[in-house]
């Protein structure tokens, strides 16, 4: 699903990821671990599309993310990827079944098949 080949990723003069791989499956869980600053954070956001990386190949689910841009990417992330953040990003007025439709809703899918998706989605995170 996620292929990353030799990401790399410089903030002005400071190298925060070098040639970094990792293959994600789909449905598969990963777990990235490591101190404060050591680039988790980063890594993660130029596999959701939401960061570029200054070097190295990002390939999801067949396509190479790092041609992608504008509202083609905004609707490719919307098809292919899904996010929990971990502190603020919820809508506080909305129930956690209503955070996970969003998106399906936003991308054109029906109420109920949405509430559905979320429904499981949650159940298979155990939320």
């Amino acid at each position: 699903m996620i292929s990353c080949r030799n990401i790399s990723k410089e903030f002005s003069q400071v190298s925060v990821l070098k040639d970094i791989s990792l293959d994600v499956k789909t449905k598969e869980i990963v777990c990235i671990t490591g101190e404060s600053g050591a680039g988790k954070s980063t890594l993660l956001h130029i596999a959701g599309t939401l960061l570029s990386p200054s070097s190295g190949e990002l390939n999801i689910a067949g396509e190479d993310a790092n041609k992608l841009q504008g509202n083609r990417l905004s609707a490719f992330r919307n098809k292919h990827l899904g996010f929990v953040f971990q502190f603020h990003q919820l809508i506080a007025e909305l129930s956690a079944i209503e955070n996970a439709m969003l998106p399906m809703l936003i991308a054109g899918i029906t109420k109920s098949k949405a509430e559905k998706e979320a429904k499981d989605r949650l159940a298979y995170l155990g939320l």
